[in-house]
């Protein structure tokens, strides 16, 4: 009980320690690079994973006295150090955790599926017994009570030696059954402008926008898909890989994803059965005013109406225009269901995350 307390304490003292600092995590790259199974590893500064120690402080040794044969000694020449060191620790922490933490501190509202029906899933559930099955699902319990009720009966227990013999016809074993679970299906659609004006710099800012983005609606949602679609004056749905590393050199023509997002829906996800994301990533330069137009009305007429949310967020380019956001607003002014945000670096994206979500859609 006190180890647990202890270890309860410390998860404590880490997730202060990650709100303290959560602007910085949210702007860190290596993080995407150290996820696993749903959970990431992170180093953070000032804590001490708690453990045994043993012995005292006052052995000798390379460092603290005389040395003896067959001590390690450090590379180099000099005197060692005197200043104390920063001590770092790698923590494991869930995305469901990182998620939590997230909308605590950006006082995120839990979203509300918007889908009509909802997709069920098969989940097996152990709710009875029975006399077959694999000896891994063999109820204890219940077997040792049939031994020893058929041993009483026999007159063959003996209290003073208590031994209980199991026999083929005293196991029973945990049976299951297939129920259907419901669950609130999503579909996130990620759209990115992958023309020259783009770069590395602002690929990296969609890449930390959109991690966070899939965290935050992953701890809503149940089921949930994502798809990944490209463009320059073209568009085409890529996987993820390809998404967060392709590189043109082309025009733009932002109406074209806009065209394949519209299709993917009507072809795999109807309104009436998904809770459906779009973003947009983009530096704001479009091939011309009247794509910019087209745009809108493609998104009046066929995105928005379908949608819980299209999120368009222009990060900042030396070479982009950073025109399109100001069409959006002009055009489509009182449109609930679309939210814009501004990343001209990586502490924007703070402020991007609770634009986005800060309603609960």
């Amino acid at each position: 009980m006190k180890i647990h307390k202890d270890h309860q304490r410390f998860r404590q003292i880490v997730k202060g320690k990650i709100r303290e600092d959560l602007r910085k995590f949210l702007t860190r790259g290596e993080l995407l690079g150290r996820e696993g199974k749903r959970i990431i590893s992170i180093p953070i500064r000032g804590i001490q994973t708690p453990h045994f120690r043993y012995g005292d402080n006052n052995d000798g040794g390379v460092g603290s006295g005389e040395g003896k044969p067959g001590d390690q000694v450090g590379e180099g020449d000099g005197p060692g150090g005197t200043e104390e060191g920063r001590h770092i620790t790698e923590v494991e922490v869930s995305l469901d955790e990182l998620a939590d933490i997230l909308g605590e501190e950006l006082q995120l509202p839990r979203i509300k599926p918007r889908g009509k029906q909802r997709i069920t899933s098969e989940k097996d559930r152990y709710s009875g017994v029975r006399q077959t099955g694999p000896e891994s699902l063999r109820h204890f319990r219940r077997t040792f009570r049939r031994a020893l009720r058929r041993q009483i009966i026999a007159g063959t227990y003996n209290p003073d030696d208590p031994r209980i013999v199991f026999e083929r016809r005293d196991k029973m074993y945990r049976s299951w059954k297939t129920v259907l679970k419901p669950q609130s299906n999503a579909v996130i659609v990620y759209m990115m402008d992958v023309s020259g004006s783009m770069g590395d710099e602002q690929k990296e800012l969609v890449r930390l926008e959109a991690f966070w983005i899939d965290a935050w609606l992953r701890r809503n949602y149940e089921g949930i898909e994502s798809r990944y679609i490209v463009h320059d004056v073209r568009a085409g749905e890529v996987d993820r890989e390809t998404f967060y590393h392709l590189r043109e050199d082309g025009g733009t023509r932002i109406s074209s994803a806009f065209r394949c997002a519209k299709a993917l829906l009507e072809n795999s996800y109807p309104a009436d059965e998904w809770n459906i994301y779009m973003f947009h990533f983009s530096d704001g330069d479009n091939s011309s005013e009247a794509d910019s137009r087209e745009c809108c009305k493609l998104l009046k007429e066929n995105l928005l109406p379908q949608c819980n949310m299209f999120g368009y967020c222009q990060v900042a380019s030396a070479y982009g225009s950073g025109n399109f956001i100001n069409v959006l607003h002009e055009h489509l002014p009182d449109e609930e269901e679309m939210v814009t945000s501004r990343v001209n670096g990586k502490d924007d994206i703070y402020d991007s995350i609770k634009a986005f979500f800060s309603k609960g859609k």
